[in-house]
């Protein structure tokens, strides 16, 4: 039994460590580590405001988001849409007209009948994994200029039937006469109108039969976080991204107008009073009644898309483009699903000992925040010396992270997490902030629900 133990444990360090069968990164033939074959930019980003779900459909599909963003980041560039090599957006839950939504966006765009697109899921990463797919096609010469990014409509999630409410239906197309259909009809029973909603279907796990939220109250646990400690970090992302809002640091952020007339201006589920002591006040969601984690401090349900164009250096030259910065590396990592929220700290560390970074090593972060325990355990995870070792394969503690440059205009628990779209949100504006405070280099990461974790390297230019 010990030497099971032993064994399992050599294969876990191994596994988080970026082997072979794991490993992810923009590592190619020229054998430079993880610098791709050759540089791969990004020129420019938008993104819409992050609209907060409110008990019905929001004012805008998925669709209309990514091609109201994108109309507004092409119309500024000095080249004809056309000119784009290939669209590719993450999206998880498309709607029944938005089947392969990259190419739905691509054409209202106006990029072209003759332009590739396609969709990538990756859950709550997708918009990040969209971004090293399109990577990887200019990295390996396939591809000159790509848009790319993700986009998410939770608010108009499916509501579906459930197996007994289609087996009814089907009963009653195939009843031919009167009496047929009278026989249906006096089966039905409420249990068939018993609704599956998809949004909660999505956001469990089902192979470990628990919620997101449930598997965050399981690292607040193992990592002794406190109730407190949460709702502090909540309210500092509400009072962050105030004053990002304040002082107009979130520039990427397109103008959205619906049909009604109504203007959509910043990120709207910002709470400028919130405060500890009111976040106090909410009971727990997922662990009822004795659990930690709150809808306040838990990232919002939340509408929005993000772009952003990817170029070759030749495409720099040829279109005269700007260059924002270069993604230098990636990784992908996974774990156990129960333990999901930890994904980051498996995604970033074997970018790190790629690179021979510390911790202290990165000028800015990024780190989505799917629930403030989330986060506040990968930070816990990289200073437990135990952890390190057995998780990680390290000789010691990874060390802490200054909090001062984390999420430094709030995250996904103030601005929102539309799935679809917060991987490419966070690895844009880690660019900007980069650039605002004349900053090097910045690393963005997610967590996954089923038990992954995204990671991106990328620097100014």
């Amino acid at each position: 039994m010990a030497t099971k133990k032993k064994a399992s444990a050599s294969r876990t360090r191994e596994r988080t460590t970026g082997s072979a069968a794991t490993k992810r990164s923009l590592q190619r033939t020229d054998g430079t580590g993880g610098k791709p074959a050759r540089p791969v930019y990004i020129v420019d980003g938008s993104r819409t405001p992050f609209l907060k779900a409110r008990n019905k459909p929001g004012p805008f599909a998925a669709a209309d988001l990514a091609v109201n963003c994108g109309r507004a980041l092409l119309s500024r560039q000095g080249f004809e849409p056309p000119a784009i090599d290939e669209v590719i957006l993450g999206c998880v839950m498309p709607n029944a007209d938005e089947a392969n939504i990259a190419r739905v966006v691509g054409l209202r765009l106006g990029i072209g009948k003759d332009t590739p697109a396609w969709t990538v899921q990756r859950n709550c990463a997708s918009g990040m994994q969209a971004l090293d797919c399109a990577a990887m096609e200019i990295a390996s010469k396939r591809a000159d200029l790509i848009l790319a990014g993700g986009v998410e409509a939770m608010s108009h999630a499916p509501v579906l039937y459930n197996n007994d409410m289609v087996a009814w239906l089907g009963a009653l197309n195939a009843a031919k006469t009167l009496g047929q259909r009278v026989k249906v009809f006096s089966q039905l029973r409420p249990r068939h109108l018993k609704p599956v909603i998809g949004l909660l279907r999505g956001l469990t796990d089902p192979v470990v039969g628990l919620s997101m939220g449930q598997t965050a109250e399981n690292l607040a646990y193992r990592f002794g976080i406190s109730r407190e400690q949460m709702d502090t970090f909540a309210t500092r992302s509400h009072l962050r991204l105030a004053k990002a809002q304040d002082d107009n640091h979130l520039n990427e952020i397109e103008t959205l107008y619906d049909t009604r007339g109504n203007v959509y201006l910043h990120d709207d589920g910002l709470r400028r009073d919130s405060s500890v002591e009111a976040l106090a006040k909410l009971r727990p969601v997922f662990d009822k009644p004795f659990g930690l984690v709150t809808a306040g401090n838990s990232a919002q349900v939340t509408d929005g898309a993000a772009l952003l164009l990817l170029a070759s250096e030749k495409a720099v030259e040829e279109y005269k483009l700007p260059v924002m910065g270069q993604i230098i590396d990636s990784q992908w990592s996974a774990l156990e699903p129960a333990q999901m929220g930890l994904g980051p700290v498996h995604a970033i560390t074997p970018i790190l000992k790629r690179h021979k970074f510390e911790l202290g090593d990165i000028n800015y972060w990024e780190i989505n925040e799917a629930f403030a325990a989330q986060v506040l355990a990968c930070l816990a995870a990289w200073e437990d010396k135990a952890y390190c070792e057995s998780e990680l394969g390290l000789a010691d503690a990874l060390g802490s992270l200054d909090q001062e440059r984390l999420n430094v205009d709030g995250g996904g628990v103030s601005i929102g997490h539309p799935v679809g779209a917060s991987g490419a949100r966070i690895v844009l504006h880690l660019l900007d902030v980069l650039k605002r405070n004349e900053a090097q280099r910045g690393i963005a990461s997610l967590c996954i629900g089923g038990g992954q974790g995204g990671a991106m390297l990328v620097e100014r230019v």
